[in-house]
């Protein structure tokens, strides 16, 4: 069960990197994005959504890790660091949750619901 999660969970992440190159490259989804309030990102919310992008590489290898597919980091490191990625899709949550922009609440705070869930899921395996 933990390995589908993980393969889910890092599913998603890719599909959010693309999400954030698209913003990168100027596509008008910023409304789902960064409180919503650009359509097209501002220069330093696309360098934002370029970060996001080499964390979600880093989440994925951690969650990899965890379940024993990837063998680049220490056990407790992966350990440690997915119960961090859920409490910080929680936390995605919350935030996603109480953004101005309804587009954003209603896409990403099921998209942080199921993030978390999974990640708890991986860190309980």
């Amino acid at each position: 069960m933990t390995l589908a999660a993980a393969v889910i969970v890092c599913l998603i992440l890719a599909a959010l990197a693309v999400f954030q190159a698209l913003l990168i490259a100027g596509r008008p989804l910023g409304r789902f994005a960064w409180g919503g309030q650009h359509d097209v990102l501002p220069r330093n919310l696309r360098i934002g959504s370029a970060i996001s992008i080499m964390l979600y590489a880093v989440f994925a290898i951690l969650v990899l890790e965890r379940v024993g597919v990837a063998n680049m980091l220490p056990d407790a490191v992966a350990e440690v660091g997915v119960w961090i990625l859920t409490a910080y899709f929680v936390l995605g949550i919350i935030l996603n949750g109480i953004s101005r922009s309804k587009p954003e609440r209603n896409v990403m705070t099921p998209v942080c619901i199921v993030l978390a869930a999974l990640c708890l899921i991986i860190a309980l395996g």
